[in-house]
């Protein structure tokens, strides 16, 4: 198989930039994304828009997530291939995985905002994940301290200005990896992914997303295990039912000097 080259994350275009009444063209840097294909198989199961890098820990991390394994060792293979302007992703999984994963019987179109897009019922889209217990705990210093350290880690973002971040936060090591992408589901998805590929312990940290809090990142953390997520946005009140029932942490407006605690805040320490 030829090596895979993945296109660039980042693209310059020539822009007419408008500031105080004057306009000046000027070479722009903007986020790419592709369409990004996922097959099982060889059996297509879901096209989404993504940024084209790290694609491999979002294959592994998007599997984990949406329970079409249940663990890291049933995905045997992931190859990448370039298709024109899109991407492919093909897996090896379990042949009893894949088995059930037929049985679902979903045929998915990721949006880039979009996290349950056409999942075929109610069952396939309310996932419940076993509920999470477990001696995590959140010092609030520490916290905020690991928001303020996280936008060193934003790469892409600081180019761009446009790429949504998943952070890894031990607690007393802060900040230990970040993911970027276009989609905040794909940021966490590529989090989940490399933190499983490296062989770490999700009962020992927690996430931290630049952006709302939703079911599906509710439902995706508490799925593989993360007992705590904390937004720098909102919450959506299914998000916070959907913690309360997971057993997981669920902390919203995190910005300098406040947050908001929605759902377990006995793992929060003041």
């Amino acid at each position: 198989m030829p090596e895979f080259l993945a296109p660039p994350p980042v693209v310059t275009v020539t822009v007419d930039r408008w500031s105080a009444g004057r306009t000046e063209r000027v070479v722009d840097e903007v986020a790419d994304e592709r369409p990004v294909a996922f097959r099982y198989h060889g059996v297509s199961h879901v096209v989404m828009l993504a940024t084209p890098a790290d694609l491999e820990d979002l294959a592994v991390g998007f599997t984990l997530s949406e329970a079409i394994v249940t663990s890291p060792t049933q995905i045997r293979s992931v190859a990448l291939k370039v298709l024109d302007d899109a991407l492919e992703v093909d897996l090896d999984i379990a042949p009893e995985r894949f088995s059930l994963l037929l049985q679902r019987h979903r045929n998915l179109t990721g949006r880039t905002g979009c996290g349950m897009c056409g999942a075929e019922t109610l069952a396939d889209a309310i996932r419940p994940p076993p509920t999470l217990e477990g001696g995590l705990r959140l010092d609030a210093t520490d916290l905020h301290a690991a928001l303020d350290a996280l936008q060193a880690g934003q790469a892409l973002n600081a180019r761009t200005g446009s790429i949504h971040a998943a952070a890894w936060v031990v607690p007393g090591q802060g900040v230990v990896l970040v993911r970027e992408d276009v989609g905040r589901h794909n940021a966490l998805d590529k989090l989940i992914g490399a933190l499983v590929r490296d062989g770490a312990d999700l009962a020992t940290g927690y996430v931290i997303i630049t952006s709302r809090a939703s079911y599906e990142i509710v439902q995706k953390a508490a799925t593989v295990g993360i007992a705590a997520i904390v937004a720098v946005s909102a919450p959506t009140a299914f998000a916070i039912r959907a913690a309360t029932e997971f057993g997981v942490t669920l902390v919203g407006f995190a910005r300098p000097g406040r947050h908001v605690v929605y759902a377990h805040g006995e793992r929060v320490i003041p």
